[in-house]
C-alpha cells in the first residue's frame, strides 16, 4: 500500500519528517541584551558628562538676582512651564550654568521692579527691570519648537551675556499680554536712562 492510496498513512509519513523548532540559544541572548544595556549605558553618560562639560563652560556666569524684599504690585501674572534658557539670538545654544538649564514649572510675575521666576523643584531667579532687553513669540528654543508664537521669550542682561529665556504659559493667549508689557517697560527703562 502506497501513502498516496492511504491518506492517514501518507500524514504519517509527513508527521515523521517533520522537525520541532530548535530551542532558543538563550546564551547569545542575553549576550546581546547585555550589551544592548551596555551601550544605552554609554550613551547616557557621555550626555551627562557633556551636560556638565557646557555647565563648566559657562561657569563665568554671575550668580542669579533674587527677587527683592519688596517686589512692588504684580502688573502681569503667569503660570506654565520655563524651557531654558541661550545665549541671546542664537537658539541651540543652551546656558545650563546656574540651573538655567532645568526644565520646570513657572510661575512669573511681573512688577515695576521687574520679573519675578518662582521654579518649584529649580532655582528661582529674578530678571531686574534695567536688565530686560525685550520680549517676542518665538517658535522655539533649544530643546522645545513648537507652533509659531508657542514660546514667550524674555530677553535680559546678566552681567555681561545676554540671554533669552523662553516660557509657555498654560493659557497661550496671555503671551501677548506681556510681549506688550515688557516693551513698554523696557522704552520706560531706556527713556529713563537718556535723561
Amino acid at each position: 500500500m502506497t501513502p498516496l492510496s492511504n491518506p492517514a498513512a501518507g500524514l504519517a509519513v509527513l508527521a515523521a519528517d517533520q522537525k520541532s523548532q530548535d530551542v532558543t540559544d538563550w546564551a547569545a541572548r542575553i549576550g546581546w541584551v547585555v550589551g544592548l544595556l551596555l551601550v544605552i549605558g554609554l550613551v547616557y553618560w557621555l550626555m551627562r558628562e557633556g551636560w556638565k562639560w557646557r555647565g563648566t563652560l559657562q561657569g563665568d556666569l554671575p550668580e542669579l538676582p533674587q527677587a527683592p524684599a519688596e517686589p512692588g504690585e504684580p502688573i502681569l501674572t503667569m503660570t506654565g512651564r520655563y524651557h531654558g534658557s541661550t545665549t541671546a539670538g542664537q537658539w541651540l545654544d543652551r546656558i545650563v550654568a546656574r540651573g538655567l538649564g532645568t526644565r520646570s514649572r513657572v510661575e512669573l510675575t511681573l512688577t515695576d521692579e521687574g520679573v519675578n521666576v518662582v521654579r518649584p523643584g529649580a532655582q528661582d531667579f529674578f530678571i531686574p527691570a534695567d536688565s530686560v532687553r525685550g520680549a517676542r513669540l518665538d517658535k522655539g528654543i533649544a530643546g522645545k519648537v513648537l507652533a509659531e508664537g508657542g514660546l514667550l521669550i524674555i530677553t535680559w542682561r546678566l552681567g555681561d551675556r545676554e540671554i533669552d529665556s523662553g516660557f509657555r504659559s498654560d493659557h497661550a493667549a496671555e503671551h501677548a499680554a506681556w510681549v506688550d508689557a515688557l516693551a513698554v517697560k523696557n522704552t520706560e527703562h531706556n527713556q529713563e536712562g537718556a535723561r
